[in-house]
């Protein structure tokens, strides 16, 4: 199939994209590296009036480090994540997923802001960001607001991103130098969405980890920590007694839902695999 017609522009500057959404209202879609946007278009599961394209403002782009803080840029492309140097250095969470991502041929058109907006419960990024305890960084009408990813992902592909309203960019803690991280999903073949995946990331001392932040994605209508297990793990010594108890209480807390090809049963089972290999990886 082909696209229905709709009208393009591309704006060149922040408040010009802004006022354009504003005025096209509803029938406006946002388009940068368009890897989702596209298919739906194609399929006519979204006819829109107008296409703004986004990739020549300049306030998305780039990784930089302020303070504490490390900033990406909605415009920031998987492969951009993956060869980052700052991103090694100080979110190498990141570096370690971004491989899973699709083939290269994705990662180097797809983008930070996007994957983040289209919030698929099944794709890295919003795993990742909840994990690292991001802020969004969000531009409408009314100016600059801020909301941690914890707030952002509403339900399945819904976020509190208004229509009017563009995801600027992102900003994480940069990683202590204690900090661990654990980045594995398991899926059918390289490339393919997942069946279940785990983004875990702690501060180790010894045997010990604190700090924990645990959060499976394509498991549920969103990522979604495993706060009990965090409770259980924090502060104490990681023993095979308290894996066990770590990966039942994650089991009997998170409800799985099914997919088109994977049961929940299967899921809720591989939930408790992913946690008792990430807390083992975190303590090696």
């Amino acid at each position: 199939m082909k696209a229905a017609a709709f009208d393009y522009v591309k704006p060149k500057a922040l408040p010009e994209a802004l006022s354009l959404l504003a005025e096209a209202g509803e029938d406006a879609r946002l388009i940068a590296g368009g890897q989702t946007l596209l298919a739906t278009l194609n399929m006519r599961l979204s006819e829109p009036s107008i296409l703004i394209d986004i990739t020549d403002i300049a306030e998305l782009k780039g990784i930089t480090l302020n303070g504490d803080q490390l900033r990406i840029g909605a415009l920031v492309t998987h492969t951009e994540i993956e060869d980052s140097d700052l991103i090694a250095k100080h979110a190498p969470l990141l570096k370690a997923a971004a491989p899973h991502i699709a083939h290269r041929a994705i990662r180097n058109l797809g983008t930070w802001g996007g994957s983040l907006a289209y919030g698929d419960p099944a794709a890295e990024w919003p795993a990742c960001s909840l994990t690292l305890n991001a802020s969004m960084i969000i531009h409408g009408p009314a100016g600059e607001r801020r909301i941690s990813a914890h707030e952002f992902f509403i339900d399945l592909y819904t976020t509190s991103l208004e229509p009017d309203e563009i995801l600027v960019a992102t900003e994480i803690p940069i990683a202590s130098s204690n900090q661990v991280f654990y980045f594995h999903e398991l899926a059918r073949r390289h490339g393919d969405y997942a069946v279940a995946g785990l983004a875990a990331v702690a501060n180790k001392q010894g045997n010990t980890l604190t700090d924990c932040a645990f959060t499976f994605f394509s498991v549920a209508a969103t990522p979604v920590m495993a706060t009990q297990a965090q409770e259980l793990v924090n502060g104490q010594s990681v023993t095979p007694e308290l894996i066990a108890k770590a990966v039942a209480a994650t089991r009997a807390e998170i409800e799985s839902i099914a997919d088109i090809t994977n049961s929940a049963e299967a899921k809720q089972h591989l939930i408790g695999v992913l946690l008792e290999r990430g807390l083992k990886h975190l303590i090696a």
